[in-house]
């Protein structure tokens, strides 16, 4: 695993640091390389929305490249949800807690249900109060299994708040929240529960409608 692993990770980076070598560049050089670097972003539809180049510079700054070999669990179910992956490479399969499985490649996301908390949390706690670590208690609702070797760049949770707490305004726009839940199989698979909550419900609700009017009618025969 460890030779595999060294083998990855000089196919993805054909052993340059990148990370180390931009940083020895001016900042300005190193803003247009992370832009180019960073251009898969604007496929992925969390951030379509983002016309705002101070926003885009901000998150792509603080996204870590990662690679993850065939076999490697990303999210483990009830385990604490620390960052959002974005997919550059590869393939994943989500396990949700139904036992349905979802496949994500190149230009998906997974563990986004740590953005909907921060973006649940900022519209709640809108006294300004700062409440470090209230994203401690998220735990995956599926389990993230790499089908083959996967390059991907993670956003940790302490670098997310600095992105909401710079663009809480931004974030908080009806657009920008839509294309987040649009994009979320989190949000998805959170509706499609909601939808068949309310199916049981409204099912229940004809039995029991139906059953009335057949005693009614024997009542009257």
């Amino acid at each position: 695993h460890v030779r595999e692993a060294e083998r990855f990770s000089w196919t993805a980076t054909r052993g340059v640091n990148e990370e180390g070598l931009l940083e020895s560049l001016p900042e300005n050089i190193q803003r247009d390389i992370r832009r180019h670097l960073f251009s898969f972003l604007k496929k992925v539809r969390i951030f379509t929305q983002v016309d705002d180049d101070p926003i885009f510079d901000f998150v792509s700054k603080r996204m870590r490249q990662t690679l993850y070999l065939k076999d490697t669990k990303i999210f483990e179910k009830k385990s604490p949800v620390e960052k959002i992956v974005f997919i550059v490479r590869g393939k994943v399969k989500s396990i949700g807690e139904d036992g349905n499985e979802t496949f994500l490649s190149e230009g998906d996301v997974c563990g986004d249900e740590l953005l909907a908390c921060y973006l649940k949390h900022t519209s709640v706690n809108k006294d300004g109060k700062k409440d470090d670590f209230f994203w401690q208690g998220l735990r995956s609702t599926a389990t993230v299994i790499c089908e083959n070797n996967v390059e991907a760049f993670c956003l940790y949770a302490a670098d997310l708040e600095n992105v909401n707490t710079q663009f809480t305004r931004y974030l908080q726009q009806p657009r920008v929240q839509g294309a987040i839940r649009y994009q979320s199989i989190y949000w998805r698979k959170k509706a499609a529960s909601s939808i068949q909550r309310e199916w049981r419900v409204r099912t229940r609700r004809l039995s029991k409608i139906n059953g009335s009017s057949r005693l009614t009618l024997e009542s009257y025969h």
